[in-house]
């Protein structure tokens, strides 16, 4: 706590002083590989937030028609995942995150994912039914409902 308020004081005097020199304080958004990057550099937003339709950077810049104007293809590289189907894509921060986004789960399986294994929230089954692909919550196990192929949800699987 106390790193963060000295820092948080080293900024403010910069940002002070910059103001006295009369200096114009304003860095292009950037990314930090896991969000974009508000132009406040302390926000910072989830891929899927960008091009919304809701302005979640404080200046809006996350919703700027340089960005957004031609999706896929205008936003960041990092932003975005594009699945094995050409035709389709989705933000970088659904790679990976259990769901079936692409619809034929290359955003969940193969090398171009390259997604960790199953965490201990997930049982590991592949190929699943609906919505997910090779991992489904625990919390689904032994609900009554099929989510694997072989059943090991509701015959192996601990929640």
């Amino acid at each position: 706590a106390c790193v963060v308020l000295l820092l948080l004081a080293a900024i403010a005097a910069i940002v002070g002083l910059a103001i006295a020199l009369g200096l114009q304080l304003h860095a292009p958004a950037t990314h930090n590989w896991t969000g974009f990057l508000c132009n406040d550099r302390v926000t910072c937003i989830p891929a899927s937030q960008v091009c919304d339709g809701t302005a979640n950077c404080r200046n809006g810049e996350d919703e700027q028609e340089k960005l957004c104007g031609d999706l896929p293809r205008s936003l960041p590289a990092y932003l975005v995942f594009h699945c094995g189907n050409p035709e389709y894509w989705v933000y970088a921060d659904q790679r990976c995150n259990g769901m079936n986004d692409c619809g034929d789960c290359s955003d969940e399986m193969g090398s171009l994912a390259a997604c960790p294994p199953c965490g201990p929230a997930w049982w590991s089954c592949s190929p699943v039914h609906y919505e997910y692909c090779s991992c489904v919550p625990r919390a689904l196990c032994r609900d009554g409902v099929q989510h694997c192929v072989s059943w090991s949800d509701e015959y192996l699987c601990r929640p």
